[in-house]
C-alpha cells in the first residue's frame, strides 16, 4: 500500500529502448501495463514496448488509495443525456465486471496484491449527509447499481464511525495493494515477452514514433499515450487534463483489539458523504491508509516533487480520520505521501485509437482509475488489434473533452471548485442542512 521510499536501484545494465516495435506505450502505470498485458494475451507475437520516464508505478498507479471500484466520475443521468440509456447501462455493467476482472487477472498472473472484494461503505454523519446518501440510493435503484442503505446499527458493524446516522453500501468495490499490483503487472508483461523500459523519458508523441529525451526515437505502427497527470508536459497537450493533487497518510499497524473497535472486518474501503473527497482502506498489513483532496492546483499544470508533501493537508487528513474514528486515540501516523491525478474539463474519462494515424490514448480518470485503467487496457487491446467487441462500443470510446481554459482561468476555476467543496461542508456543519452551493458543485463536476 505504501509508496516506495525511493526508486528501485538501477539494473547493472539498464535496458535501452529499441528502435522499432509494433506498439509503443508511453507511461508505465496501470493504463500502459494493462494495455501491454492484454495486447500480449491477444497476440503473443506482437512487439510491445512500454516506456516509463521514472520507474513503473511512479505516478498515481503506485500512490493511490487502492480502490478497485465501479465508480465513475460522470453521473449516470449526465452520461445518458450524452449517450442514451442503453449505452449508459452498458458502461455501468462494464465497470462492475471490471472489478471482478482485476481480481481474476491478478490471480491468473500470480500477483499477490491483497485483492479482496469487500465493497465500499460510505457513512452519513449529519442530516445533510444522510439526505444526500438516501437520494443516492434512490437514484442508484433507477440504474441497477446495487447501492443500498444501511441503518446506523448495520453501518456500525462495517465502520464504527462517530456521529453515525447510517451509510450507503456498494458491493462493487475491492481493496488492493496498488504498489504490488503495478509491480506485478510489469513483471507479467516482461514474462509475456513485452519490454518495459524505465528511465526512458518521452518528449513528443507523433504518428508512427515517439521522440526521447537526449535524442533517439522509437518507431511503431501504434503509439499509445498513457501519461495521465503528466500529459500536459507533452507538446500540444497542455490543456487536455488538469493535474490535481491528492494526498494520503497511514497509521502504524493496528492491533486486533483496535480493529475490533473500528470494523472493516471484510476489508471494506470507506468514505463519507461530505463534499470534499476522502477515502480509506484497511491495508494488507493492518494499517489504516487514508487520503483526500484539499491540496491546491498549481498554476500552469505544474508537477513538482515538493507538491507531493503539504504539511497542512497532511495535518487535516490526520485530524479528519481521528474525528471520523475517535477510538484511534493517539495512534501513530508513520507515512505521508501524495501525487497528481488527471481531470478532463468535463470530468469524463476517455479511451480511443485512430487507425489512420495509429495514435491511441486513455486517461482522465479523476481518481477512479484503479479499475477503469483495466477497462481501458482491454479496450485499447481490442482497438489496436482491430477487433469490434462490446468494449469498443462503450460510450467513453472516442470521447473528446473540450480543452481546459488557458491560465489564469484554469488556476482560478479549479481552485475555486476546491474552495466551494470546503465551503459546502462548513455550511452543512454549521446549519445541519444540505448546502445550497452543493448543487453548483454537482453541475460543475458532471453530476
Amino acid at each position: 500500500m505504501l509508496p516506495r521510499a525511493a526508486p528501485p536501484p538501477p539494473a547493472a545494465t539498464p535496458a535501452a529502448a529499441p528502435a522499432t516495435a509494433d506498439v509503443v506505450i508511453v507511461g508505465g502505470g496501470f493504463t500502459g501495463l494493462w494495455t501491454a498485458h492484454y495486447l500480449l494475451e491477444a497476440q503473443p507475437s506482437l512487439e510491445v514496448v512500454v516506456l516509463e520516464a521514472e520507474h513503473v508505478g511512479f505516478g498515481a498507479s503506485g500512490r493511490n488509495g487502492g480502490w478497485v471500484s465501479a465508480l465513475w466520475p460522470v453521473g449516470a443521468d449526465t452520461l445518458a443525456r450524452r449517450s442514451g440509456r442503453e449505452n449508459t447501462l452498458a458502461m455501468l455493467a462494464a465497470l462492475r465486471e471490471t472489478v471482478v476482472e482485476v481480481g481474476r487477472a491478478a490471480e491468473s498472473a500470480g500477483i499477490d496484491c491483497g485483492f479482496h472484494r469487500g465493497g465500499m461503505v460510505a457513512v452519513a454523519r449529519s442530516a445533510a449527509q444522510e439526505a444526500r446518501a438516501r437520494a443516492e440510493v434512490a437514484h442508484a435503484d433507477t440504474w441497477g447499481v446495487g447501492t443500498r442503505w444501511l441503518d446506523a446499527a448495520e453501518a456500525s458493524e462495517r465502520l464504527a464511525a462517530s456521529e453515525l446516522r447510517g451509510a450507503t453500501f456498494n458491493p462493487h468495490c475491492a481493496r488492493v495493494h496498488p504498489r504490488r499490483l503495478v509491480d506485478g503487472l510489469a513483471a507479467s508483461v516482461r514474462q509475456r515477452g513485452g519490454q518495459v523500459v524505465e528511465g526512458a523519458r518521452v518528449v513528443a508523441i507523433e504518428p508512427g514514433r515517439v521522440r526521447l529525451e537526449h535524442g533517439g526515437q522509437v518507431s511503431a505502427r501504434h503509439v499509445i499515450r498513457a501519461t495521465e497527470a503528466w500529459t500536459p508536459r507533452l507538446p500540444g497537450l497542455r490543456r487536455v487534463v488538469a493535474p490535481v493533487y491528492s494526498l494520503m497518510v497511514a497509521t502504524e499497524p493496528l492491533t486486533p483489539e483496535q480493529w475490533s473497535t473500528i470494523g472493516l472486518g471484510d476489508n471494506e474501503v470507506f468514505t463519507d458523504h461530505r463534499h470534499v473527497v476522502i477515502y480509506g482502506q484497511r491495508t494488507v498489513d493492518d494499517r489504516l491508509a487514508f487520503g483526500g483532496r484539499g491540496a491546491p492546483y498549481h498554476y500552469g499544470s505544474r508537477i513538482r516533487p515538493e507538491f507531493d508533501h503539504d504539511a497542512t493537508v497532511f495535518a487535516d487528513l490526520r485530524a479528519t480520520l481521528t474525528d471520523l474514528l475517535p477510538q484511534l486515540g493517539d495512534v501513530r501516523f508513520t507515512h505521508a505521501w501524495g501525487g497528481p491525478l488527471g481531470i478532463a474539463r468535463d470530468w469524463h474519462p476517455s479511451v480511443g485509437h485512430d487507425p489512420s494515424t495509429g495514435l491511441g490514448w486513455a486517461g482522465g480518470y479523476v481518481g477512479d482509475g484503479v479499475a477503469a485503467t483495466n477497462l481501458a487496457g482491454r479496450t485499447l487491446a481490442d482497438l489496436v488489434t482491430g477487433r469490434h467487441t462490446p468494449l469498443t462500443q462503450l460510450p467513453w470510446v472516442g470521447h473528446r473533452s473540450r480543452p481546459w481554459e488557458p491560465e489564469p482561468a484554469r488556476w482560478l476555476g479549479v481552485n475555486a471548485g476546491l474552495r466551494l467543496a470546503r465551503a459546502a461542508d462548513h455550511e452543512e456543519t454549521r446549519t445541519g442542512r444540505p448546502a445550497r452551493i452543493g448543487r453548483l458543485l454537482d453541475a460543475l463536476t458532471g453530476h
